[in-house]
């Protein structure tokens, strides 16, 4: 009996070391064998970008096989657009325009920030990175913290890195980046 306790216990401590290693976001724990939509849904920091990606019909792709990137900009970061844009865009006749925009955060691989950082390093400074949406976002360093610029100059800087999920990986970041004006 006391066998199996210290087994059970043994292996809850596992499950509970597995799931620390994993960053909580805005105070909600992400689970790596989550894929990005069911961890999203769960972030308190970040239902105008559940409530866009359901707007935008993307539930199914983001949570698809990927691997995906996301870099996804927190509520904070969809007050920075005037309200009655983000209105504009939270309107049916608007899919099309809101899928580009956040399909401008998702890159087709599983990129862990320590391969950005290499890639930048590689690249002198500056990687290139190309998005789902066909968005070229200029990768670059701010110190130990990497920025994302995008076509129009916007910068934003990844904030909370390396959040894994089991179909790719999220970095939590203070902007909305969009498609070239």
């Amino acid at each position: 009996m006391i066998r199996k306790t210290m087994m059970g216990a043994a292996l809850a401590a596992t499950a509970t070391m597995a799931s620390a290693q994993n960053p909580m976001v805005g105070g909600a724990e992400m689970f790596p064998e989550k894929n990005i939509v069911e961890n999203a849904v769960n972030s308190p920091i970040h239902t105008t970008l559940v409530a866009a990606v359901k707007q935008a019909e993307l539930v199914d792709t983001l949570s698809g096989p990927g691997p995906f990137t996301v870099f996804a900009p927190t509520d904070e970061a969809f007050g920075m657009i005037k309200q009655e844009s983000l209105e504009a865009l939270m309107q049916p006749g608007a899919k099309d325009q809101l899928a580009q925009i956040l399909t401008c955060h998702v890159v087709a691989a599983d990129a862990m920030s320590s391969a950005i950082a290499g890639m930048i390093a590689d690249d002198d400074g500056n990687h290139p990175v190309e998005t789902v949406g066909g968005c070229t976002l200029q990768a670059m360093m701010d110190g130990d913290n990497i920025t994302l610029t995008d076509e129009n100059g916007r910068v934003a800087t990844v904030t909370q890195a390396d959040v894994k999920q089991s179909n790719g990986v999220i970095h939590v970041i203070d902007r909305v980046l969009l498609p070239k004006q």
